[in-house]
């Protein structure tokens, strides 16, 4: 299993693939965490809860069970990360990013583009 995904990561699109899995999965277990939190009382709490904590522990394997430079992936994956939170806020809360957010998550994305794609 190690060998296939090390395989798969050492191409762009297959680390990109497993980076956008890995920011979704964190995102979401981010979210169920909100959920518990604020949004839920008794049981339901508790399920959030411990949906988070199985969310992000897969999170946690995903993105570290591939052998690879995480350092050199961060750019892109914290412009992932950024992206995916947007949409989860929008989809699972109805909340709209302002202004601010927006042009501060454009230069999250430029760095992220540069930080990946600079060659030197």
């Amino acid at each position: 299993m190690k060998s296939v995904l090390n395989e798969f990561v050492s191409t762009p699109k297959g680390a990109f693939v497993v980076l956008v899995i890995a920011a979704s999965l964190e995102v979401l277990g981010d979210s169920f965490f909100q959920s518990g939190l604020y949004r839920s009382t008794g049981m339901q709490r508790a399920m959030w809860f411990v949906g988070g904590v199985g969310v992000l522990g897969f999170y946690g394997l995903s993105v570290n069970l591939p052998q690879w430079d995480f350092g050199k992936l961060l750019g892109a994956y914290v412009a992932l990360f950024f992206v995916v939170a947007q949409v989860v806020a929008k989809v699972r809360f109805q909340q709209s990013p302002s202004t601010p957010i927006l042009v501060g998550g454009s230069l999250i994305v430029a760095g992220g583009l540069v930080i990946t794609f600079w060659r030197g």
